[in-house]
């Protein structure tokens, strides 16, 4: 079974029945997302993973440099690739804390990738986010 199913975090048959009958279609009204209004406003084309992702996520750079990544990595000058997979690589250190579920969530839901990230697959993830953005 994938990390990330259809009844996902729904422990109980209520919570299930609820969901899947009155929650799932709707839309998401109130999604804690770190894009600037600018960039929604204006339908801002991303050019890379890095950039819709983490450009501007304090959350994810404060787990980074937690986990000993160096500042370049978070808002510094290495590549988008690089930073992406310094997050990669950060990942399975974020077990229990919400942004261990919200880079599964967000990888599962919007490009089709259901791998628990480690950092070991980053070009094959970047490869389909990056396909996906091209096609949008």
């Amino acid at each position: 079974m994938s990390f990330v199913h259809e009844n996902w975090l729904l422990r109980s048959k209520a919570a299930q029945r609820l969901y899947h009958e009155f929650a799932a279609a709707e839309p998401i009204l109130d999604y804690h997302s770190h894009l600037s209004l600018a960039d929604i406003a204006s339908d801002r084309r991303f050019r890379d993973l890095f950039e819709i992702w983490l450009e501007g996520d304090h959350y994810k750079w404060r787990a980074m440099r937690a986990n000993g990544i160096p500042e370049r990595f978070c808002t510094g000058d290495a590549t988008p690739f690089e930073k992406f997979e310094a997050w990669a690589k950060t990942v399975p250190q974020t077990l229990r804390n919400p942004l261990y579920h919200w880079t599964h969530l967000e990888l599962k839901r919007y490009f089709g990738i259901d791998e628990l990230v480690d950092g070991k697959q980053c070009p094959l993830a970047v490869g389909a986010c990056e396909r996906s953005l091209e096609h949008r």
